[in-house]
């Protein structure tokens, strides 16, 4: 029976890339929440958990192209140390946002560090790679009209921001 839209579906999972390298997993740690049809979780990903039962497992293969997309190389640029604001920790494996003159949010890594020069990079973390989720389904229930009007799931207790 498919899940459908605006319920919460609340999953264990362990993502694996394709030599099996675990990259994250929340067993024996907090579940994962997701707000079902609202394009919180990858399609294929919800494609999958949709079908499955309360207390099912399942491992499903989501190719790059259907994951974060392939590896750009175009989305890798050079940056001056005077480009970040002066109080930033600047170190190689450091996040950071961006904000485009439309308010556009952008997320980027540091990479590679040469005296001034920055290498930043926009690619998704896990562009270019073929995932593999082992999936638990735990438990369905309707979202709440407060998890609706905020497109987002409450945890447990109530509302978290």
């Amino acid at each position: 029976m498919a899940i459908g839209p605006n319920k919460v579906v609340t999953i264990n999972f362990t993502l694996k890339d394709d030599k099996g390298n675990v990259i994250e997993s929340t067993v024996n740690a907090e579940p994962f929440y997701f707000l079902s049809g609202n394009d919180q979780v990858l399609p294929k990903l919800e494609e999958a958990v949709d079908g499955m039962l309360i207390g099912g497992k399942k491992n499903v293969a989501i190719g790059y192209s259907d994951a974060y997309g392939e590896y750009s190389k175009k989305a890798v640029r050079l940056a001056k140390r005077t480009d970040f604001p002066k109080e930033a920790h600047v170190e190689v494996g450091k996040d950071f946002v961006t904000s485009s003159k439309d308010g556009k949010h952008t997320s980027f890594t540091i990479t590679k560090i040469e005296g001034d020069n920055i290498t930043i990079d926009f690619n998704h973390p896990l562009a270019g790679k073929n995932l593999e989720f082992d999936l638990e389904l735990i438990d369905v229930r309707d979202a709440s009209p407060e998890e609706l009007g905020h497109g987002h799931v409450h945890g447990p207790g109530g509302h978290h921001h």
